[in-house]
């Protein structure tokens, strides 16, 4: 049987004025936890005793769990509403953080990563959602970009966070998680106070998985954007997960607060791309978004083979630049031509693609720094993931309709 597509109701003009920066705050909060064990791996790696690879293997326990709430629960806000699906991710974001509170081994921590992933997966889909549905139609533009700014830099304020409270303040393994379980408490008043954008929703709805969906007649924008976002993903996993052992290991920079800041760079540098997207259409955003990216990872390359410091961060900033210009872009484009009833599930469906960006070639990484080392490793995934962004860019200048959004 085929249940009544759900419908959104947009609420009174107050709750869209003060709903849709609240809905963000939220969003960014959520994501900031996910990113937030980032600059201590190291220390759990001297206090555990595990190798690099298990480092990524750990972080990508987070992505499992992203990709497979999205393909279990991608759309199910569309039937019980946004509230209790964000809820739910605050709940899973908070299980995380007392998971690496009560650390003591690797089952603790592989718990953490897949609970955060859990909230993670229903942020993507239900956040994103719930502020571009609380704008009002003259504030769509803002919110679009609201929505991907909170993704990316609550990804970034995570691992400067924790760096700076692991650097400069008494418990380093334990100060950081506290401080999030307290921005989750303010997050979910939030939540509480926000108006719901389904009407009608079906609170008891069971979970009805339906894997990765794209609707047919969009599959010509969703394709290239989802390559790109594979990509830019590919290099915020590098980052995220290895960043802070190439500033160590290969660049001789141990203090956790640089490191991370060298992760807050690229996500800073991301969300400035997104908004400087806004001023361009997604056909010509998309592309140059990929050319700058192949800079930054270019960079990166670079600063592996002659351990430098400085062009490192060149590579953060140029491949955030790069990876949030074609990020808004894609996301726009597919946002723009999914069919309304369907519109979590096409998005969580965007993200399950990016979201294997930022896991499969980590992993790689780490299982390569086994047979070549940390700075060999690190040189071949820039290299794979150039000649990805390189086939990505090919493909638009060849179809060049595919990167642009239809008019309704």
């Amino acid at each position: 049987m085929i249940s009544t597509p759900p419908r959104t109701r947009p609420g009174r003009r107050r709750g869209r004025r003060l709903g849709y920066p609240a809905a963000a705050a939220v969003f960014a909060i959520g994501m900031a936890g996910t990113t937030l064990p980032t600059p201590l791996y190291g220390l759990y790696r001297e206090e555990l005793g595990f190798s690099e690879l298990m480092v990524t293997v750990v972080f990508a326990t987070y992505a499992v769990g992203v990709i497979a709430t999205l393909l279990l629960a991608g759309n199910h806000s569309d039937a019980v509403g946004r509230r209790p699906v964000l809820l739910c991710a605050l709940g899973f974001a908070a299980a995380s953080a007392v998971c690496f509170l009560l650390e003591g081994g690797l089952p603790l921590l592989f718990a953490g990563r897949l609970l955060s992933g859990f909230s993670a997966g229903l942020l993507s889909g239900a956040g994103t959602v719930t502020v571009l549905e609380l704008a009002a139609p003259e504030q769509k533009s803002h919110a679009a970009f609201a929505a991907t700014a909170a993704n990316m830099g609550g990804l970034g304020c995570g691992p400067l966070l924790a760096g700076l409270l692991a650097e400069y303040a008494p418990l380093p393994l334990t100060l950081p998680f506290l401080t999030h379980l307290a921005l989750v408490a303010v997050a979910g008043v939030l939540v509480l106070l926000l108006p719901e954008t389904v009407r009608d929703p079906h609170r008891r709805a069971p979970l009805r998985p339906q894997g990765l969906y794209v609707p047919a007649p969009i599959r010509g924008v969703f394709v290239p954007s989802a390559l790109a976002a594979f990509a830019g993903f590919a290099l915020l996993g590098l980052f995220t997960a290895v960043a802070p052992s190439f500033v160590s290991q290969t660049l001789g920079v141990t203090n956790l607060a640089v490191s991370g800041l060298v992760v807050f760079s690229v996500f800073l540098s991301s969300t400035v791309g997104q908004s400087l997207t806004g001023r361009l259409p997604p056909r010509t955003a998309l592309p140059l978004g990929c050319l700058v990216l192949v800079v930054g990872l270019l960079f990166v390359g670079a600063s592996l083979w002659v351990k430098a410091l400085p062009l490192f961060v060149a590579g953060a900033v140029f491949g955030g630049l790069g990876q949030g210009t074609a990020f808004r872009a894609a996301l726009t484009a597919v946002g723009e031509v999914a069919p309304a009833a369907h519109r979590a599930a096409t998005v969580s469906s965007f993200f399950v693609v990016a979201y294997t960006g930022i896991s499969l070639p980590v992993v790689g990484v780490g299982a390569l720094t086994m047979w070549l080392g940390l700075q060999r490793a690190g040189l071949a995934f820039t290299a794979c993931v150039t000649l990805l962004v390189a086939a990505t860019v090919l493909r638009l200048v060849r179809r060049p309709a595919a990167a642009a959004a239809p008019g309704p």
